[in-house]
C-alpha cells in the first residue's frame, strides 16, 4: 500500500493513549491527502472557542468599515433623508440576519471551512471553483484596504514628524517613499497576526470591536458639538415618492451585496462557534442592532457636517483630518487603522487563505497559505487597481453577479435538497462511490447552474438596458442560482448524515 493512500491525522485520547505520541498515525479510511490536512479538517466540539461576543465583535468591526461609511454617507448626498437611510439599512439588516444565520449554522454543524463546504454541492474537486472565485476577489480587496489604511497612517506620520512630508515626493511603481513605508508596515503587521491562525484573529477582533465603537461615538459627538447639536435630516434636494422608495430598496439590496462575499464563507468562522445559540445571539446584536447604530452614526456625521459646511463629508476620515488637536488626530487615525486591519483580516484574508490551503493541502497549511495570500496582495500593486474606476466597477458589480449564484446553489442544496444531511468523512474521500465524487470529483449540474445564472446576472449587471435593476444584482443572481439548481439537481441521489468522528481535530492555533 503506497503512502498516497494514507493521510496523517494527529493522535488523540480516543486511541486510549495516556499521552499523544510525538509521531503521527496513519489512518486508511478513504481519506485523501489531496483533500485533507489539519486546517481543512472538521473541528471538534470541545475545541471551539467562538462565543456570541466573538461573533458580535466581527460585525462590530466589519459594519463600521470606512468603505461602508463612504457608501452610506453617499446615500445622503443622493437625496435620501436620515430616516430613509435608517429604513434602508434596517431592510438590509433583516435580510442579512437571516442569510448569515443560515450560512453560519452550516459551519456550526459540520465544522468545516468554506472550500470544504462547497464540496457538498460542487464535488470534491469542483469546489475549487467557488473557493477560488471567493478567494480571488478577497485578495484584491485585501491589498486595496491595506493601501487605504496606509494613507491614514501617512496622516499620523506627518502629524508626528512634519519633515516626513518630503517623503511623499516622487513615485516608484505608483507609490511615494512614504507610501511604500506605511503600506509595508501595515502589510507586515497583518501578515504576522494571520500567521498565528484563526485564534489570533478571534482575539484581535475581540480587542478591536470596543475600540471601534468608542471611536465612532466620539466622532459623532465631535460633529454634534461642531453643529451645536443641530443636524440636517436631508440635503437641499431630498428625494420623495417613488424615487425615494426605489432608492431605499436599492440601498437595502446594495447593503446585502456588500456582504455577498461574507455570506458565502461565514462558515470559516462559525466552524469554531460554540453553539447555534451563540451564532443567533452574536448575529442579532452584531447585525440588526449594530447596523442601526451604524446608521445613526452615518446620519449624525452626514447631517451634522451638512449643517456646518453646507455639504456632507464623504468619509469619517474627513472628520479625523479636521481635528485641530494633534494628539486627538493621531489617536483617532490609529483607531481607524485598527478598524481597517480588523475588517481586512475577517473579510479579505481568511477566504483566500483557506482557498489556497484547499488548492494545495499537502504543501500549504494555514500559516503558509496566509503568507502566500499576503504576497499576492502586494505584488498586484493594489493601489493601481483602486485608482482605476473600471477595475473597481468590475469588482463591485461582479461581486453580486458571480458570487450571488454560488450562495443560491449551495443554500438550496444544503437546506432544501439535503435537508442538512452531510456525510462529513466523504467530503475528504476520492473514492468513486463517495457521496461527493459525482463525475470525477465535479458536479456538472451545479457547474451548469453557475454558468447559466452567472451569465444572466452579468447581463443584468453590465448591459445598460438593465441598469434599472442592476442595484438588485445580488438578489437576482442568488435567486437565479437557486432556481436553476433546484430544477437541474439530481433528486435521485441518496443523502446520508454522518458525523466527522475521528477525522475531526482540535484547532492547533
Amino acid at each position: 500500500m503506497s503512502t498516497e493512500e494514507y493521510v496523517h491525522i494527529p493522535s488523540r485520547g480516543s486511541e486510549g493513549l495516556d499521552e499523544a505520541p510525538s509521531a503521527v498515525f496513519a489512518v486508511q479510511a478513504g481519506i485523501s491527502p489531496r483533500l485533507y490536512n489539519n486546517d481543512l479538517a472538521p473541528t471538534t466540539r470541545e475545541g471551539r472557542k467562538w462565543s456570541s461576543y466573538s461573533i458580535f465583535a466581527l460585525w462590530a468591526n466589519d459594519v463600521h468599515s470606512l468603505g461602508n461609511y463612504v457608501w452610506a454617507i453617499g446615500l445622503f448626498s443622493l437625496g435620501m433623508s436620515g430616516g430613509a437611510i435608517l429604513g434602508s439599512l434596517a431592510f438590509g439588516a433583516l435580510f442579512l440576519f437571516l442569510l448569515l444565520t443560515l450560512s453560519g449554522f452550516m459551519g456550526e454543524k459540520t465544522g468545516v471551512p468554506f472550500p470544504v463546504m462547497s464540496r457538498i454541492s460542487f464535488g470534491i474537486h469542483g469546489a475549487q471553483i467557488p473557493a477560488l472565485l471567493r478567494g480571488g476577489v478577497a485578495i484584491a480587496w485585501f491589498g486595496i484596504q491595506t493601501y487605504l489604511a496606509s494613507q491614514v497612517l501617512q496622516v499620523v506620520v506627518i502629524a508626528l514628524i512634519p519633515g516626513a512630508t518630503s517623503l511623499q515626493e516622487g513615485s516608484f511603481l505608483g507609490l511615494s517613499a512614504l507610501g511604500w513605508i506605511t503600506f509595508l508596515v501595515l502589510w507586515v503587521v497583518q501578515s504576522i497576526i494571520v500567521s498565528y491562525g484563526m485564534e489570533m484573529i478571534r482575539k484581535y477582533e475581540a480587542f478591536a470591536g470596543p475600540v471601534i465603537l468608542a471611536t465612532f461615538v466620539a466622532l459623532a459627538v465631535w460633529v454634534l458639538v461642531q453643529a451645536d447639536f443641530q443636524i440636517s435630516w436631508s440635503n437641499d434636494e431630498p428625494l420623495t415618492g417613488g424615487d425615494l422608495w426605489l432608492h431605499m430598496l436599492g440601498g437595502a439590496s446594495a447593503w446585502v451585496a456588500i456582504y455577498g462575499t461574507f455570506v458565502l464563507n461565514f462558515c470559516d468562522f462559525t466552524r469554531g462557534a460554540q453553539s447555534k445559540k451563540a451564532i443567533i445571539k452574536g448575529n442579532f446584536w452584531g447585525i440588526p442592532i449594530n447596523m442601526l447604530f451604524f446608521g445613526c452614526i452615518v446620519v449624525v456625521l452626514a447631517g451634522g457636517s451638512f449643517t456646518v459646511n453646507g455639504q456632507a463629508i464623504t468619509s469619517p476620515a474627513d472628520v479625523v483630518a479636521a481635528i485641530p488637536n494633534t494628539l486627538l488626530l493621531v489617536l483617532a487615525s490609529l483607531a481607524l487603522i485598527v478598524l481597517t486591519i480588523a475588517v481586512n483580516l475577517m473579510a479579505n484574508f481568511v477566504a483566500p487563505t483557506y482557498a489556497l490551503t484547499n488548492l494545495f493541502p499537502k504543501r500549504l497549511n494555514f500559516r503558509k497559505a496566509a503568507l502566500l495570500s499576503a504576497v499576492i496582495g502586494l505584488v498586484i500593486l493594489p493601489w493601481n487597481l483602486y485608482n482605476s474606476p473600471v477595475v473597481i466597477g468590475i469588482f463591485l458589480n461582479g461581486l453580486g453577479a458571480l458570487l450571488g449564484p454560488l450562495f443560491g446553489i449551495i443554500m438550496v442544496d444544503y437546506w432544501l435538497l439535503r435537508k442538512q444531511q452531510v456525510n462529513i468523512p466523504d467530503l475528504y474521500s476520492e473514492h468513486v462511490t463517495g457521496e461527493y465524487y459525482y463525475r470525477r470529483g465535479f458536479n456538472p449540474r451545479a457547474i451548469i447552474s453557475l454558468i447559466i445564472s452567472g451569465a444572466i446576472a452579468l447581463l443584468l449587471t453590465f448591459v445598460p438596458a438593465f441598469q434599472v435593476v442592476s442595484q438588485f444584482s445580488w438578489f437576482l443572481a442568488a435567486g437565479l442560482g437557486a432556481i436553476v439548481y433546484a430544477v437541474l439537481a439530481d433528486r435521485r441521489r441518496a443523502f446520508h448524515d454522518v458525523p466527522a468522528g475521528d477525522i475531526a481535530v482540535t484547532p492547533a492555533h
